[in-house]
Formats: structure tokens, sequence, C-alpha cells
């Protein structure tokens, strides 16, 4: 095995067409942040040093062609190459789907393999794709990263509440020291209409099991964690909806019963500001934007998304991060776009590979 023992982190590019190859180059011209880990990138060379150029940034990186084994630099950064070759269209296509699900599927190959392989990753991060891009590369059964790697990773098939996977959100706060906010989600992507046959007690009290997993493997040793409810006023005693009563209390009851640190259902008005508090370490959402608003209102450029739940060979936890943005075709090429979430998401996936 290598000697080198700093975590190593494969990034999906994402699509060409979007702000991915932009993001990427731009958070790791932090040469602080790439010698913490022996970072690999996966996709179109040609996209890399195009960013670069449009930044007016000098490359950092090696470059391999895809195949190689053992594609580390002492410098940390090494991208292997898909071959590919732009310029590539702003906009959904085929084309880009397919060379982003490419490199996904690559980055969940290393990330599967034994730990004593040396080219085993510890971390996967993502750049945005586009669900439409995938669709149109003949991908539609996945609507995202998340189900991708549930399904790949042996937790469940292409439906987004795969058993034992959650997305989660870390959102720090603007300045140092100002609270940092974290949300984990029962339901994401799916219709609004449906997300209340999705939520049994079952789904809400792993979410809640995973989410207090992660916030450990962040280094919180007994984290505290507040549930939201799922109608106005967290139901109002059953007025305005009987979830709470029916699935969603007892779900905490049986998490409490575990030794867990769970209270709630809250409503979802006022549960969030209170975590802001410090009050509670994570709250747990019934559905994607009664987690995603206060988390992207917080920290649009800074957020990073969590796939919590992931077990690799062995059953070793798995790291999966991404900045919790897309792929932003309309400011694609134009050097324009924020690579702040990304770099969050480097860094956290670093700091939570090393932790072990």
């Amino acid at each position: 095995m290598s000697a080198d023992r700093r975590p190593r982190v494969v990034i999906s590019m994402g699509d060409p067409g979007g702000i991915g190859p932009e993001v990427v180059v731009k958070a790791l011209c932090d040469a602080g942040l790439r010698a913490r880990a022996r970072v690999r990138v996966l996709g179109p060379a040609w996209a890399m040093s195009a960013a670069a150029r449009r930044g007016g940034l000098k490359e950092f990186w090696s470059v391999v062609p895809a195949g190689v084994r053992g594609a580390d630099a002492d410098d940390g950064v090494v991208v292997v190459d898909s071959g590919e070759v732009g310029p590539f269209e702003a906009k959904a296509t085929a084309r880009g789907g397919a060379i982003s699900f490419r490199a996904v599927e690559e980055a969940i190959r290393l990330a599967r393999l034994p730990a004593d392989d040396d080219d085993r990753a510890d971390a996967i991060v993502t750049a945005p794709i586009s669900k439409e891009a995938w669709a149109l590369a003949g991908h539609r059964e996945f609507p995202g990263h998340t189900e991708r790697l549930a399904a790949r990773f042996g937790r469940g098939g292409a439906g987004e509440s795969a058993p034992g996977v959650a997305m989660m959100f870390h959102a720090p706060g603007v300045r140092e020291g100002a609270p940092t906010l974290n949300v984990v989600l029962v339901t994401a992507h799916v219709p609004l209409a449906r997300v209340r046959e999705s939520i049994t007690m079952g789904r809400v009290l792993e979410v809640i099991r995973l989410g207090a997993e992660a916030m450990q493997r962040l280094g919180v040793r007994e984290p505290r964690l507040a549930v939201c409810g799922l109608n106005p006023h967290a139901g109002e005693a059953g007025l305005l909806g009987d979830d709470e009563e029916r699935v969603i209390g007892p779900a905490v009851e049986a998490a409490c019963e575990l030794g867990l640190d769970v209270r709630g259902p809250f409503p979802g008005d006022t549960i969030f500001g209170q975590a802001l508090k410090g009050r509670f370490d994570l709250v747990v959402a019934m559905y994607h934007d009664q987690g995603l608003i206060p988390v992207k209102l917080l920290a649009f450029d800074r957020a990073v998304n969590v796939t919590i739940g992931l077990k690799g060979i062995g059953g070793a936890p798995a790291v999966r991060t991404s900045p919790d943005h897309g792929t932003a075709y309309d400011i694609a090429g134009a050097d324009r776009a924020d690579p702040g979430s990304m770099h969050a998401a480097l860094a956290l996936a670093i700091r939570m590979a090393s932790r072990g």
C-alpha cells in the first residue's frame, strides 16, 4: 500500500457544458486544500484546461489517460482524462449526460474497491450534473446522484427513498464562528403530491439514525436532533393533519428508546431558528423544500450536500459530498461561477475521510 496516508478524493467533473469544470479548477486553486488530499478529477481534461484559460489560471495538475492505475501526483492533483474534446454546449445534451454519467460510474467503482487497494477512493465529490441530460443519455431511471449512488452501493433500487441512504446538507455560517445549520431529508426528489405516502415510521426512524451517525462522523459526540412535522403547526394536535401523531411522533419515541437525543415533531416554520441558536445540531426535515429553503437562504454559495448511509466493501462508510447548486448553464463559460460551495464540499469530504 502507498506510504502517503492522505485520503484519496475523486471528483467527477459533472456536465462539461455546465460550471462544473470551472468550480473544480477554482476550488483546487487553494494549495492548502489540495495539499491535504490526493485528488483525482474524472472527466475531459479539455474542459479543465478551458476553464483555467478563461480565468487566467495556471494549470496545476497532471493528466493521465483513463484506465491508468496508481494515478497520483506529488502535488496531489491528477486529471484522469476521459478523452472528449470540446467545445461543449451550455445546455442539457445527451453527450453531456453520457460524459457526466460515466464519470460518476468511475468514481463509484473506485470508492467500492477493497480498503487495501491502492486505487481505492476514500471520498467522492460530485460536480453538478443535469437530470435532463442524464435522461437524454438514457439514464432516466435515476433522478440524480443520490439515487444512482444508492443503487450502485447496493442500498436499494433507483427510487429516491432507497433503504439506508439519505441526503444531508451542511450549511456553514456567514462568518467564522457563526452558527452552522445541518439538515437531513426524509424524502427528497419526489413530487410534493407523493411526499405524504413516502413518510413512514420506519423511514423517519432510519433517517434519524443515519443523521445521528453522520453528525458523530463530523465530530459531534452526542448530537442533538430536532424532527420537523409535515403539516402546518406540526398538525396542531390533529386539527391540521394526523401525520405527526400517527407516524412522526412514534418514530421520535422509537429513536429515544435507542438512546438518541431526539425531540419533536416541531413546526417547520420555527425549528430552524432554534437550531441556529445552537439548541440542536441537526434538523430532520420531511421533504425537499422544507429543508432546502433555510439551507440555501443561509449559505447558498457555501452549503454542501452529503449522501449519508453509503457503505463500501466490508461495510466501511463511504463519503460523498457535492456543492448545493446545479449546472448553471446560463453562466457557463463566462468565468462567473462562485466556487465557494465546491470548495466547502471538498473540505468536508477530506475532513470526513480523514476521520476514517
